[in-house]
């Protein structure tokens, strides 16, 4: 008899016990795609709508709102101080509060709010699954960790703990806190593995369960996940900061409860929800109808070249505001660069907050009102089983591609909220690093230079040197002298600012600086990176202003740099480019490569060198101010030749004095040679447009037009193409590869040989 007919003889109660039991024996409560797909405000609770529609109290609220920031700065201010990982040390952290049904409301004026934002989907699968859960239940004094980005995270990195606050017996919010951990026992020390090839190769996948009771940690907990990483002292000391944290942050909404209500309290938090919210759909109002497009390119998986296109398109029609991703790169499903459709969400809320509408309140809001799609199985929208512990790579993309589109919608309005920018530099350019410290102590993390990107030109300015991270704009770079206290790495040049390295325009971007390093004291140490750009610039420009330029890797191995400083130090410069072009050094290997780099031994003395990128250019070169050219040249960033070349400005090299009049010819001269090499559209559509990529381009998303078809092309393998949405890409070991091209390589020797000794 079939499944439905039973069903259908079954009386009442006989229904009722079958549902119970289904109920009570889930086989596995796995992230909830209605809670992991929705990013706008819950509906009110019953408690919000009965405060609410009474009127609310405006001056109330704005006391409330002031205590409880106050809190939250000054609970940041804790973990900072007293953390342990380089994350909490540097600013990648966030304190916040939430609303009883986990709705992000607040969070401190420093710190990285998308930690926060993407935090609140944990907070909503704990409501709905473990709150009348007998054998869980949330009750005073507990709390939920999690760091698993398919309940809601960023990326495994990221540990949050999230506690409820009661009172008279009522859930009235939630406070949180969020660190880049680091270490989190993945295939490769750091956290983010560059080789990860399953989500069962990168670490800790933490659902968000209970390991605070009684405001205690749970310490059996704590020594199974001090088991389940390199680094047991940092698991546990910063579950430790992050705990006193929100009890004193707990401690002072308390206080503010006391003393207003629970009413204000809750009142205020929904009120600030809806106020941001009603604002973003004005300002969308505001905005002309039309549409805008921006494409990126990734140019890495991490482990070989591909060309993964993430398309962006941005439709405002009324106070609709649509932001389209269809045509996206499959995900690679064998390959960690893929991310969660909820953390790409909240990083490109965080972009609106940062680069558009930075007068905003620092809430889930400002994002609510904005529609997201997105093709399921897309590099940013991936499967559960699709790993991701270095979604960074991609997920950058989403805090400066919005800077860009919208850009172009808001040009021409009358009031803008922020001067118009180009994109920041959107890579995690940084070492990660591993292995045995100096100490004897086991480690894996990475570096804070993370921090300092270039910030791209703005409309009415330069671009700053290495400002922040694209992610956040209160954050550090961290102080070389600590970290080499703790670690057997030293740099040798460390966050010095490049020259010729930046986005040229009418305002220049910011510089990236660039860093050599290496290991001494310590035998088993090495380091990896997690980023791409090495051949493909991450970073455009903005209205005729150049993109970023491209930044390798560059090493030198099989060397000693400490012998060489002690018996040779004119061997050495303190320059990446003049060490690889000159290479002083005698028998050193150089080696220059992707920007990706999978995690490798450093022996003692050996470089490795990286440069953090700059920003996109904003307008164009020839209209920059050629006295500001000259200060460049002046201040080191912008060399002779580079400034005749693209600058097109005339002067003395000796004394720096400006030419005037010649370069007034020069740049006439140069938009005259525009003007003839310019040939019309269709005759460029004609010759430029073609049906499909080259094919020896290893490109991975749609082509033209047609969002609806993907062209794939794996490495080693022929080219197809998908459905968009319909499955994810697996890529072939480049090992694997490698042997197979040596084993060809073998048999036409051996051909080579028989036909030789046969004659």
């Amino acid at each position: 008899m079939a499944s439905s007919q039973v069903q259908e003889t079954l009386s009442s109660d006989d229904q009722m016990v079958l549902d119970q039991f289904v109920s009570e024996n889930k086989l596995f409560y796995g992230p909830d795609p209605e809670i992991m797909n929705d990013h706008s405000l819950a509906p009110r609770t019953s408690a919000e709508e009965r405060i609410l529609s009474d009127g609310f109290d405006t001056q109330l609220a704005n006391i409330v709102r002031g205590r409880v920031q106050s809190a939250l700065d000054e609970s940041h201010t804790m973990v900072e101080q007293m953390g342990v990982a380089p994350g909490a040390k540097w600013g990648d952290l966030v304190t916040s509060v939430s609303t009883s049904c986990g709705d992000l409301a607040l969070c401190g004026t420093r710190g990285i709010v998308v930690f926060a934002s993407v935090a609140q989907y944990a907070i909503k699968f704990v409501h709905k699954y473990w709150m009348d859960e007998k054998s869980v239940g949330v009750n005073e004094g507990d709390a939920f960790i999690h760091n698993d980005s398919s309940y809601g995270a960023v990326h495994n990195t990221d540990q949050s703990l999230a506690m409820p606050v009661f009172w008279d017996g009522e859930l009235v919010c939630w406070v949180s806190a969020t660190i880049h951990e680091g270490e989190n026992g993945a295939i490769e020390p750091g956290g983010m593995p560059s080789i990860a090839e399953t989500k069962f190769d990168e670490g800790l996948k933490m659902c968000p369960f209970k390991v605070v009771e009684n405001d205690e940690l749970r310490r059996d907990l704590v020594n199974f996940l001090q088991n389940s990483v390199r680094d047991p002292k940092l698991q546990l000391a910063d579950m430790k900061v992050k705990l006193h944290a929100i009890l004193r942050l707990r401690e002072r909404v308390r206080a503010v409860l006391r003393e207003f209500g629970a009413d204000a309290l809750q009142g205020m938090l929904r009120k600030t929800l809806e106020d941001t919210e009603a604002e973003v759909k004005r300002r969308i109002e505001e905005i002309p109808d039309g549409i805008t497009r921006v494409t990126s390119f990734l140019d890495g998986d991490l482990r070989e070249h591909v060309m993964a296109k993430i398309p962006m398109k941005v439709t405002v029609d009324g106070s609709r505001m649509i932001w389209s991703f269809h045509g996206a790169s499959p995900e690679l499903s064998n390959r960690a660069i893929n991310t969660v459709l909820a953390s790409f969400k909240t990083c490109l809320m965080t972009g609106l907050l940062i680069y558009i509408w930075p007068d905003l309140p620092k809430n889930q809001a400002v994002f609510s009102a904005v529609e997201v799609e997105a093709d399921p199985n897309s590099m940013i929208n991936s499967s559960a089983i699709a790993p991701n512990a270095m979604s960074l790579i991609s997920v950058f993309k989403a805090f400066t591609m919005p800077a860009q589109a919208m850009a172009k919608l808001i040009y021409c309005m009358p009031k803008r909220y922020t001067a118009v920018n180009a994109p920041a530099y959107n890579q995690p350019a940084t070492l990660v690093y591993g292995g045995l410290t100096q100490h004897h102590e086991i480690t894996g993390n990475f570096c804070a230079d993370i921090n300092g990107n270039g910030t791209g030109g703005r409309e009415n300015k330069d671009g700053e040197h290495s400002l922040s991270p694209v992610f956040g704009y209160m954050a550090d770079t961290g102080e070389m002298e600590l970290a080499e206290e703790e670690l057997p790495y030293v740099r040798l040049v460390s966050q010095k600012i490049t020259k010729d390295r930046v986005g040229f325009g009418k305002y220049r971007s910011g510089q990236g600086y660039e860093q050599i390093v290496t290991v001494r004291n310590s035998t088993d140490f090495g380091f990896m990176t997690g980023q791409c750009g090495g051949k493909h610039p991450a970073t455009v420009g903005l209205f005729g202003g150049y993109g970023c330029p491209a930044y390798p890797l560059a090493k030198i191995k099989n060397i000693n740099i400490f012998e060489t400083l002690v018996d040779n130090p004119e061997q050495f410069e303190f320059d990446m480019v003049k060490l690889m072009n000159e290479r002083k050094i005698p028998g050193g290997d150089y080696i220059v490569q992707d920007a990706g780099m999978n995690f490798e031994p450093c022996a003692t003395g050996e470089l490795y060198m990286i440069c953090q990128g700059a920003g996109g250019g904003y307008g164009d070169v020839l209209d920059r101010d050629p006295s500001m050219v000259m200060t460049d040249i002046e201040n080191q960033l912008l060399s002779p030749e580079v400034a005749r070349d693209i600058y097109k400005v005339a002067f003395n090299e000796s004394n720096l004095v400006l030419d005037e009049e010649e370069t007034r010819q020069l740049r006439e001269s140069e938009r005259k040679a525009r003007i003839a090499r310019g040939i019309p559209y269709d005759e460029f559509v004609s010759t430029w447009v073609t049906d499909g990529p080259a094919e020896e381009l290893p490109y991975m998303g749609s082509w033209g037009d047609d969002a609806s078809v993907l062209v794939v092309s794996p490495p080693g393998a022929a080219r197809y193409t998908i459905p968009a949405g319909s499955a994810g890409v697996m890529i072939s070991n480049p090992k694997d590869r490698k042997i197979t091209e040596l084993e060809a390589e073998i048999r036409e020797l051996k051909k080579e040989l028989d036909v030789r000794s046969t004659s």
